[in-house]
């Protein structure tokens, strides 16, 4: 069971908007994103809170969000016991989020909180997904821009989703929407095809893409070939996630029936011509017995699939990252510290 003062953390109170930073070794941005976040939604004029998630940083990125956390009660700090990637912190703050409409961004600086108002008029017209686009990008052109252009592309076109910029955090989202999408991986880039599965009305925004101000970039070539790994993942788990057994079992039924279809004609090569098989034709032989064997396995593994699909519609969730403390004030000037089991 977890400690009373936890479950004091979700009655505290209900926003109508909840912001979501990750944070990741940023001690050089977290001050100055938290004064201008902190501008803007006292500009919108509703209820909000501001959830930053610390992604096991190393520097004083921590001490400086528990600083925030103690002069004021609509910051929320979600502290991870280790750093588990940057779509396991935003699962964290979409979990811990009590808002109806939650927008997540990045905590380096390089999204203008001053568009904040925009998703949330997207929001206001109906849209559960409103996904920013880095419309006029100004980095590297051939290290980033031309792979990105890329694999925006096939994204779409595998998915069906007509948006320009999957890549970026700076989203916002309906609640009930965002819920119902399983986070682990790296696949916060990826939220609009999950969403689009769940028949979601997307649309996007032109945002700004502006230079870092502060501290380096976690991002490198290394990033892009992951990417296409993930597009092949997507695009299986758009058409399949739900039947395996139509993927992997019409592989296996194809395979079975070459495998049997080349049984058969040794077969009868060996009784209307007795033909010594394994001497003239020995590697088609054993091309035919791979064939069988591997649309036996094709099958085998689409009823595995079928039992995952089944434990994935009943069982518990299960959260892809694990919370040291979450932080949020209690009375003016006094922070709560509260450990999660």
């Amino acid at each position: 069971m977890k400690p009373l003062g936890v479950w004091r953390v979700y009655t505290l109170s209900m926003s109508k908007y909840s912001i979501v930073v990750p944070f990741h070794n940023e001690e050089d941005s977290v001050t100055a994103l938290y004064d201008r976040l902190k501008a803007v939604m006292e500009g919108v004029g509703d209820s909000f809170e501001l959830v930053f998630v610390d992604d096991g940083s190393r520097d004083r990125t921590y001490k400086l969000l528990e600083e925030i956390a103690a002069v004021d009660s609509r910051v929320l700090v979600v502290k991870l016991r280790r750093n588990f990637g940057q779509t396991s912190a935003l699962a964290a703050g979409f979990d811990h989020a009590q808002g109806d409409f939650i927008l997540a961004m990045d905590g380096d600086l390089q999204h203008d909180p001053d568009e904040i108002p925009l998703f949330l008029e997207k929001l206001e017209e109906g849209y559960d997904v409103v996904s920013g686009w880095r419309k006029e990008r100004i980095d590297n052109f051939v290290m980033r821009r031309i792979p990105s252009r890329c694999a925006n592309w096939l994204m779409a076109k595998l998915s069906g989703v007509d948006i320009h910029d999957f890549g970026t955090t700076y989203k916002a989202y309906r609640r009930e929407v965002i819920h119902n999408i399983p986070l682990y991986g790296e696949m916060h880039r990826f939220i609009p095809a999950l969403a689009s599965w769940y028949g979601a009305s997307i649309c996007e925004i032109p945002i700004k893409n502006v230079h870092r101000e502060k501290g380096k970039s976690h991002y490198g070539i290394s990033r892009t070939f992951r990417v296409f790994f993930d597009l092949m993942t997507i695009r299986f788990l758009l058409k399949y996630m739900t039947r395996p057994m139509h993927f992997f079992g019409g592989m296996g039924a194809l395979s079975m029936l070459l495998g049997g279809a080349v049984s058969l004609l040794l077969a009868a090569l060996k009784i209307f011509t007795h033909q010594h098989v394994m001497d003239e034709h020995g590697p088609l032989f054993v091309i035919a017995g791979v064939l069988i064997l591997a649309g036996i396995q094709m099958l085998a593994i689409g009823l595995l699939g079928e039992l995952q699909v089944r434990h994935y519609h009943t069982a518990t969730h299960r959260a892809p990252y694990a919370v040291d403390r979450l932080v949020r004030m209690r009375a003016p000037g006094e922070a709560s510290i509260l450990h999660e089991d």
